[in-house]
This record gives C-alpha cells, sequence and structure tokens, in this order.
C-alpha cells in the first residue's frame, strides 16, 4: 500500500482545549477555551467572572469614605494606583482643591506603584515564557518598594494611604532619602534584566512577531497603556489629562513600533526608568505644607482636639460613621493612568452622601477581549506569552 492511499484515509478534526481556570498562566481564574488544529490555535473565547466579588454594588451601600479600601482589592498589584484614580474622581465630583505637597507625593507613590506593577509583570511573564532567573532578581527590587510603602503607611499590598483632599499622613525626611537611594540604584537593575533576555535567542524567538496588534485594531478594541502604546499609540492620560505634577517635570511617553509581544516588553522596560526619573525630579522639586485640604466634609480633625473638645469629637464621630451627607447631583467619569492602562471612575450621584450607581472602566476588562484577536492563528505556546504581554489581573476584570 502506498503513502497517498494511507493518508488519504487518516480523518483530523479539531480538538477543544479549556486552559484555566486553576492554570498559572492564565494570571489569575481566567479560562480560555482553545480550538485547536494541530498545535495553531482556530478560535480563542475567554471566559471571566469565576471571581465575581460585586464591588460596583457594595460601593453604592457605602459612603464615599467608605469605598475606599474596596479600591484596594481591584488590582491588588497596584493597589496605590487604584486608591489615587478614586480620589482623584470624588475630589472633581466634591470640587476639593489640593495641597501642592499632596500633589507631589502623589505623584511618587503613583511612579512607585507602576515600578512596582512592572516588576511583578516582568518577572511572572519571564517565567511563563522560561526565564527563571529575571523573576529572583525583580523581586529584589520590588521588595525594596514595598518596604518603603510599609514604612509609609504600615500595609504592604492593599495600602488605602491616598484619602479624598489628602494623604493619611505625611512623609518623612528619612523616607525621602531612602526612596532616592534607591533611584539611584534602579537604573543598573534595568540594565541587569535586559542584560538577562534582550539577546536570549529562546526570548526573542518566543516574542518578537508574537501576538501582532496594529494601532487600528489596537484602539478598536479600547485598549490602553502599555498594551496600547506597544502599538505606536503615544496616548498616555498622564499627558493628555495632566493629573499630579506630571506637566511640571520632564517625561517621555515610550511607544512601540510592530504591536508585538516584543514590543509591548521594551515599552514597560523603558516605563521603569521613565517612573525613577519622575520620582527623582519629584523629590528633588516637593515643597512643604499640609497633606490635607481645607474640607471638613473629609478631613478629621486633629487627635488632639478629639481627646479635648467635644465639637471636634463629634465632627470625628459622624465623618467615621456616616461619611458626607450630600453631594452635588449629576454624573461624572474621571480616567487616570494606572499601570495596567485606563481607569475610570464613573458615578451617578443622586444628592446623598452615597452613588447612586458607580462603574469601573478596568483595563484588564478590555484586555482580555483582545485575547482571540491576539491568538488566533499562532501555536499554544504563544498565547501564554499573549496572555503575559497585556498584564491582567483578574481582580479587576470580575470586580
Amino acid at each position: 500500500m502506498n503513502t497517498t492511499d494511507v493518508n488519504s484515509r487518516i480523518a483530523t478534526k479539531e480538538l477543544t482545549l479549556s486552559m484555566g481556570p486553576q492554570h498559572p498562566a492564565t494570571h489569575g481564574v481566567l479560562r480560555l477555551v482553545l480550538d485547536l488544529e494541530g498545535e495553531t490555535v482556530v478560535k480563542c473565547t475567554p471566559y471571566v467572572g469565576y471571581l465575581h466579588r460585586g464591588v460596583e454594588k457594595l460601593a453604592e451601600n457605602r459612603n464615599y469614605m467608605q469605598i475606599l479600601p474596596l479600591t484596594d482589592r481591584l488590582d491588588y498589584i497596584s493597589a496605590m494606583s487604584n486608591n489615587l484614580g478614586y480620589c482623584i474622581a470624588v475630589e472633581k465630583l466634591f470640587g476639593i482643591e489640593l495641597p501642592e505637597r499632596v500633589e507631589y507625593i502623589r505623584t511618587i507613590v503613583a511612579e512607585m506603584s507602576r515600578i512596582s506593577n512592572h516588576l511583578l509583570w516582568l518577572a511572572t511573564h519571564a517565567l511563563d515564557i522560561g526565564a527563571m532567573t529575571v523573576f529572583l532578581y525583580c523581586f529584589r527590587e520590588r521588595e525594596t518598594i514595598i518596604d518603603l510603602f510599609e514604612h509609609l503607611c504600615g500595609a504592604r499590598l492593599t495600602v488605602s494611604y491616598p484619602r479624598i483632599g489628602g494623604l493619611k499622613n505625611d512623609v518623612d525626611a528619612k523616607w525621602l532619602a531612602d526612596l532616592y537611594k534607591f533611584t539611584e540604584d534602579f537604573p543598573a537593575r534595568v540594565e541587569q534584566y535586559e542584560t538577562l533576555i534582550n539577546k536570549n535567542r529562546i526570548w526573542l524567538r518566543r516574542t518578537i512577531g508574537i501576538g501582532v496588534i496594529s494601532a487600528e485594531e489596537a484602539i478598536n478594541l479600547g485598549l490602553s497603556g502599555p498594551t496600547l502604546r506597544g502599538s505606536g499609540v503615544p496616548y498616555d492620560l498622564r499627558k493628555v489629562t495632566s493629573y499630579g505634577v506630571y506637566d511640571k517635570v520632564k517625561w517621555d511617553v515610550p511607544v512601540g513600533k510592530n504591536g508585538d509581544v516584543y514590543d509591548r516588553y521594551r515599552v514597560r522596560m523603558d516605563e521603569l526608568r521613565q517612573s525613577n526619573s519622575i520620582i527623582r525630579q519629584c523629590v528633588e522639586q516637593i515643597p512643604n505644607g499640609p497633606v490635607m485640604a481645607d474640607s471638613p466634609k473629609f478631613t478629621l480633625p486633629p487627635k488632639d482636639k478629639v481627646l479635648s473638645d467635644m465639637e471636634n469629637l463629634i465632627h470625628h464621630f459622624v465623618l467615621i460613621t456616616k461619611g458626607p451627607q450630600t453631594a452635588p447631583e449629576g454624573e461624572l467619569y474621571v480616567p487616570t493612568e494606572v499601570p495596567k492602562g485606563e481607569m475610570g471612575f464613573y458615578f451617578v450621584s443622586d444628592g446623598t452622601g452615597r452613588p447612586y450607581r458607580m462603574r469601573i472602566r478596568a483595563p484588564s476588562f478590555v484586555h482580555v477581549a483582545a485575547l482571540p484577536k491576539l491568538s488566533e492563528g499562532s501555536l499554544v505556546a504563544d498565547v501564554i506569552a499573549n496572555i503575559g504581554s497585556i498584564d491582567i489581573v483578574l481582580g479587576e476584570c470580575d470586580r
């Protein structure tokens, strides 16, 4: 019997493979149903919702002050940025003007959060593709940032450090000095990461030309952050809306060219350097002043007055137990640039001390929708590289 006859009798069919929701490389409880032809992905269908916690509905049953700790639990990798985005949205709703020192400190901790996020992203992304040493190196520097957060507010992960109208507490000179020392050492550490993988032939073959998405496709899918900028779109809310003190320091928006996994990697590596530079400039320029706005609706009185004056004691008690009793009526959407992309808070206010409706525009939720576009037509192994390159966390995806 000749070979042609044998081949004509072999029947082929598509194989359906369920990846996740317990697979470690899906970066959370994400399930992907892959229709395969050999090792080629014909169709990719993402399923989310396994982690749903109802944060938006919980927020509608709390006052504006009580909602803040919920935002830590969205993207728990960069909780500081979530807190900041929420506080900026509420401050815009209530028309609160912040002291200049607050703006500087907020910008500093936001960029520390961005560095911490990108270090964890690089560590896990490289580990998914097979590079273990990078994982250990990245956690070394991330631990320093986590220690600085702990010194600052007592918490390491879910910090709740920003407050509506300001900050939980001021920074001290030693903390600023330790942070500045970190910014002096960090650029050399980034070079170490790049030395390990930039010219590694396995890394290059797993990233270059994989998961290509054009600028037009990225915009149409609603992508944001480094995932969008990797496709060559120089869109960064820190430049567009100019909150904090981003307009008072010098920095650039890194962009890619080809929109593949490698370009998304390069954008985030360049952002590590830009964030480091922003922090250094802010530490050098930070002014003196208060760290809470003059806003009685949200500002707790000093502790010594609470213990000695009945009026301040009552004010403290009412704020803690009830929060603000009224709010301006209307609708409001405020986006900020968190490490993973555009995080937006949308409020519908009915004039009470609680939001009538609150919705969150989470970048991970939008980016998961791009996985079919990135993965279809590629190999199964490339799906892992694509998931890592869009930097998702299911805490904010399922909310």
